[in-house]
């Protein structure tokens, strides 16, 4: 037994099946172990799970069979799970209120916490994000860029234990990118990170989770995996421009 099997995971996921209505399975018998500290990158073509998954684990979605587990305790449709946390694809579905200030607090004022207690929190995931002058303007006047790091200031505000990112970085022009990843690296939490971005995830994550048509296909190293051209091609992805060999040009006789 390995010494990752012997520590409590953050998230299991046994056997899990569904299917939307108007459609045949989305997920079959996904199964996924993630242990505390890890960074798992989710790769994989448009329509592969991957977004379904995260909102079964967040318990948006009722599975067709099998069991999810966060902190040892099943995931059941409907819950509020504060140790979970989801960073949307899109900032706009998750950024409704009048200010920025507001919109970190929502989740913190939820849980049910003191007002010092959520002030503290919403200031310290502002800070976190880099984003503490932006508290007073409205989410809607902000960059792309300034609205991926308020939404991301509200999923920490709450100290969730794991944290789903879906495209973190979709949309977001070079500094804003670099930004993200900077975060990213410094995170404490569990990170699951769902992205188009083969060299954000290079550089983020331990480990690699390729899905298509509904399963896992490949589960560890980064580099062996997404270096893997037979793989990728396979699952309808290309390998990241860092891991295709650099060729010295030839150059002809004067």
């Amino acid at each position: 037994m390995s010494s990752e099997e012997l520590v409590e995971p953050v998230l299991t996921v046994s056997g899990l099946w569904f299917s939307y209505p108007d459609r045949s399975d989305v997920l079959k018998d996904v199964n996924l172990r993630v242990v505390p500290g890890e960074r798992v990158g989710l790769i994989g073509p448009n329509g592969s799970g991957k977004t379904t998954l995260f909102l079964e684990i967040c318990g948006v979605l009722k599975p067709a069979a099998g069991e999810i587990t966060v902190l040892g305790k099943p995931v059941r449709n409907g819950d509020f799970r504060p140790d979970v946390g989801l960073v949307f694809q899109n900032p706009d579905d998750q950024l409704f209120c009048p200010s920025v200030w507001d919109d970190v607090a929502f989740g913190p004022q939820n849980m049910k916490l003191a007002k010092d207690e959520v002030a503290a929190r919403v200031l310290a995931a502002l800070a976190a994000v880099g984003a503490v002058e932006l508290a007073d303007r409205p989410a809607h006047h902000l960059s792309g860029g300034e609205k991926r790091m308020v939404s991301i200031a509200g999923v920490l505000a709450m100290r969730p234990r794991l944290i789903l990112y879906d495209e973190p970085s979709a949309n977001l022009d070079i500094r804003s990118r670099r930004r993200l990843i900077r975060l990213l690296q410094a995170s404490a939490e569990t990170l699951l990170i769902a992205s188009h971005d083969l060299e954000l995830i290079l550089e983020i994550c331990h480990r690699v989770v390729l899905m298509d048509d509904g399963r896992i296909v490949a589960d560890g190293d980064p580099r062996e995996i997404m270096g893997n051209d037979r793989l990728m091609e396979a699952h309808g992805q290309e390998k990241p421009h860092s891991l295709v060999p650099h060729q010295t040009p030839h150059h002809l006789p004067h």
